[in-house]
């Protein structure tokens, strides 16, 4: 008896210790890492569901009562559970719903847990009338009157599997991957968070004169995103060749509204004189990249959510695939090479409403052009 009584204060304790998360919004961040803050502005992850016309589209079309891509896109809901039961919706005046992927979230992730639908970020549990503890990869990071800070494994290996693995929809058809069974999160990082000039603090105390980039560099970088894929160029006088090689550490195409595809010219004396498609670059299907869904009837479906079935013409990372074509071929003529992208491909405009120009341009992510001898 002695024995239980001592351990129910313990018991009673360590339920009550625990408060609701005090939350620190992303503008309270710019205090001191204004740099840091800066970048994140003109970042993905700083679009929220009020900014972002083709997510918030897209969600209300998969179901207009429940916010259920909450888990990943407005993360620090303060009623989140609410959000994806249908019992809330998103409040334009609530701060942990328009901060989006935000600074306070990503920093207070402690483990991911693996899953089969999608992986699961488990936060920091903050006791109560405690300054909250971010985490990062800094090595003696410095404390601060709104924080304490302390370097997590998590960030170097697991931080972002939490949203950026996987996810299948209620029918366990893949409809999201960006990373294959085994991956970590360190090519990520090195990639999408390069080291730049300029501390993390405002203040920088320790002189480390770096940081890591919170821009999340991705394709609406012009220059970022030319270093995914090369285009090599082979001929012979009645073909030619395209090797098309991914060099990113995940597959081509990754989110399911876009499209990336291939478009090859032979230019003659000024003139247009052959490309790989008549009418539209589909025509080209093994050079047309994009993920594919029907209904449970074996009919096309544009929104994934919705997905009995699905595939998905693509290029793994560290892939190459050949495009032949036979072309008669005359010295002096230009071949040209370029690799085109749409942020939301055409078949989107029919399911879903988009103003946005930017879902509605072509743009270029890589080109390439010879002159045959």
């Amino acid at each position: 008896m002695k024995k239980i009584l001592l351990l129910l204060p313990l018991l009673l304790f360590s339920s009550s210790i625990f408060a609701k998360d005090k939350y620190l919004d992303n503008h309270s961040c710019n205090e001191c890492h204004e740099k840091i803050y800066e970048e994140y502005q003109t970042s993905a992850h700083s679009q929220s569901y009020f900014d972002d016309e083709l997510h918030h589209n897209i969600a209300n079309k998969v179901d207009a009562k429940k916010y259920s891509c909450a888990t990943c896109h407005m993360p620090m809901a303060d009623n989140l559970k609410d959000l994806l039961d249908g019992k809330a919706q998103p409040d334009k005046n609530n701060k942990t719903h328009t901060d989006a992927i935000s600074c306070y979230f990503c920093h207070t992730i402690a483990y991911v847990k693996s899953s089969h639908k999608f992986n699961i970020n488990t936060k920091a549990r903050q006791a109560e009338n405690f300054k909250p503890t971010l985490y990062g990869r800094l090595v003696n990071p410095d404390d601060s009157d709104k924080h304490s800070s302390s370097k997590n494994p998590i960030y170097g290996k697991k931080v972002c599997l939490g949203c950026h693995s996987h996810k299948l929809n209620d029918h366990n058809v893949t409809i999201f991957r960006a990373m294959s069974k085994g991956q970590d999160s360190v090519r990520c990082i090195e990639c999408h968070m390069p080291e730049v000039s300029g501390g993390a603090e405002k203040m920088d105390k320790r002189a480390r004169g770096h940081h890591a980039s919170h821009k999340f560099l991705g394709i609406h970088d012009k220059k970022f995103r030319a270093t995914g894929i090369d285009i090599n160029i082979n001929t012979t006088a009645t073909t030619i060749d395209i090797k098309l090689t991914n060099k990113m550490e995940h597959p081509l195409i990754v989110q399911p509204a876009r499209v990336k595809y291939l478009v090859v010219k032979v230019v003659r004396d000024g003139k247009e004189i052959w490309k790989n498609y008549k009418i539209e670059p589909k025509e080209d299907k093994d050079a047309f990249f994009e993920y594919r869904f029907k209904d449970k009837d074996g009919k096309k479906i544009i929104i994934p959510a919705q997905a009995y079935s699905g595939e998905a013409n693509n290029l793994d990372a560290h892939k190459s695939k050949t495009f032949s074509y036979k072309v008669e071929l005359k010295s002096g003529d230009i071949i040209k090479a370029t690799m085109f992208f749409r942020l939301a491909k055409q078949d989107c405009q029919s399911a879903i409403e988009l103003k946005d120009k930017i879902y509605k341009e072509t743009y270029i992510l890589k080109e390439v052009e010879i002159v045959v001898k």
